[in-house]
């Protein structure tokens, strides 16, 4: 085939359409008009010979053959970012992008510290921080769209051979309480002190609601004896929760430090009892390594790490360019529905 038949800009609007659900909303998500869409599409279907959109429903669905092309145009468009952000880097840190991923709560309250000052050392360097579940954000680093991650959350089994998963710090979870509780005047409480209390938390399906039960339950405490005022699906919402006396709650200690400095909150400790949870790095061994990412690793991720984390462990070599297509390394994958 002397002359391919598609071009980038196709595989972009198939990959818009396919993700947004009709040609008006991906014509709209790539800034053009829908017959120009509608067009490039038309075009793909000639040069292909192949139909790769059901015409009969309301929502633009996909045929076997669009199917296909999707999941090899993702690897082609995939491949293009990753070989610019490699030319990128030849102006050795004089440009580029670094790209970090996080679960919700290290992207809230802890990455931002570490762009910061990452940016006042680097500021001609873009930077992106993408927050989503740790499953989306592992599958995101697996694909090469997330340099690296750091995620509170358990790795999807599929993906624990692909990526390099390193133990990075000790995330504490505080007990908080409304200041005006009896119990916030004091120290420590005891186990069953817990049962008293009306409880604000995540939704049951979220990580940190599931490390929390877990972690309690280890140590002896029946969660299913706990009474739950309400469930909310933010951090921000439960401690403006919890400040207006509405009940109590457990959030990590990173996402506190400036109630408890203002006196808003009060966190107290439970006898014999310390709720902790692992966060863990992880990154592609696979995937071409900016200078960015380097310097970020080496010089930011150990000023908030524990002791026992090894900046060294970081300095894994970095693959050849082209590896994952000559020599045989599957460094694409399609995330399961």
């Amino acid at each position: 085939m002397s002359d391919l038949p598609f071009t980038l800009d196709q595989l972009r609007i198939l990959k818009a359409i396919a993700a947004e659900g009709s040609f008006k909303r991906a014509a709209d998500s790539l800034y053009v008009s829908q017959p120009a869409v509608s067009l490039q599409v038309q075009n793909l279907e000639r040069q292909l010979d192949v139909p790769l959109f059901d015409r009969g429903g309301r929502r633009a669905q996909l045929t076997e053959a669009g199917h296909l092309l999707l999941s090899y145009g993702e690897k082609i468009l995939s491949l293009c970012q990753e070989t610019c952000r490699a030319v990128e880097d030849l102006q050795n840190l004089q440009g580029g992008t670094l790209i970090v991923g996080a679960s919700q709560t290290t992207g809230t309250y802890l990455l931002p510290k570490m762009i910061g000052m990452f940016r006042q050392k680097y500021p001609d360097v873009s930077v992106q921080l993408h927050v989503h579940s740790t499953r989306r954000t592992a599958w995101s680093v697996a694909n090469g769209q997330i340099d690296l991650a750091i995620i509170g959350g358990e790795v999807p089994a599929e993906l624990a051979e692909s990526l390099v998963i390193m133990p990075y710090a000790e995330d504490e979870l505080a007990l908080i309480l409304p200041i005006f509780h009896p119990f916030a005047k004091l120290e420590k409480i005891q186990k069953e002190d817990l049962y008293k209390l009306q409880f604000i938390a995540l939704d049951s399906q979220s990580t940190i609601r599931k490390v929390i039960d877990q972690v309690l339950v280890r140590c002896d405490i029946d969660t299913r004896r706990f009474k739950f005022e309400m469930e909310l699906n933010s951090i921000e919402a439960i401690k403006n929760a919890v400040q207006s006396g509405l009940g109590a709650a457990f959030v990590s200690t990173s996402a506190i430090a400036k109630e408890l400095q203002m006196g808003v909150l009060r966190s107290t400790s439970i006898e014999g009892v310390v709720v902790k949870r692992t966060l863990w790095m992880i990154f592609n061994p696979n995937r071409y390594r900016s200078k960015a990412a380097e310097a970020f690793s080496q010089e930011i991720l150990p000023q908030f790490a524990t002791p026992e984390w090894n900046k060294e462990m970081l300095k894994i070599s970095q693959p050849k360019l082209g590896v994952n297509t000559l020599d045989g390394v599957n460094t694409n994958f399609s995330e399961p529905v």
